[in-house]
């Protein structure tokens, strides 16, 4: 098992991961009913995803000995309806500038096939742009 959640009431849940005893909460967003005082589920799905983004990026960039440190990721959510869902999703990447174009083409594609990024739903518009230095 990976996480326990429990409802807590009022739009709202806590999730506690499992390995790390650490815990978050969720709330509702304010155009749902919520008061938008936590991250929704929807927002998680889109930070989910530069997270994830970033973390392989990162892995990838250790494994051919590049920096990237305080490489930053901007998200924004676009909403649709009937069915409510995340009809798009924007990540703004911004990292340090390095020299070779090859790595910054490499490092682009682990960030693009991530497993998040294939884990989401073909409907979904992705719109990714990567900033360097």
């Amino acid at each position: 098992m990976t996480a326990t959640i429990i409802y807590t009431g009022n739009l709202r849940c806590e999730a506690e991961h499992i390995q790390s005893n650490s815990k978050m909460e969720t709330d509702a967003p304010t155009d749902n009913r919520g008061k938008g005082e936590r991250f929704s589920p929807t927002d998680l799905l889109c930070v989910s995803l530069a997270t994830c983004m970033l973390t392989t990026m990162g892995i990838k960039a250790a494994d051919m000995n590049v920096n990237i440190t305080n490489a930053r990721a901007g998200v924004t959510k676009h909403m649709a309806s009937d069915p409510r869902r995340v009809a798009k999703i924007e990540v703004a990447v911004s990292l340090p500038d390095i020299e070779n174009d090859k790595d910054k083409i490499i490092l682009e594609r682990t960030g693009n096939n991530c497993p998040v990024a294939k884990s989401l739903n073909s409907d979904i518009e992705l719109k990714i742009s990567y900033n360097w230095g």
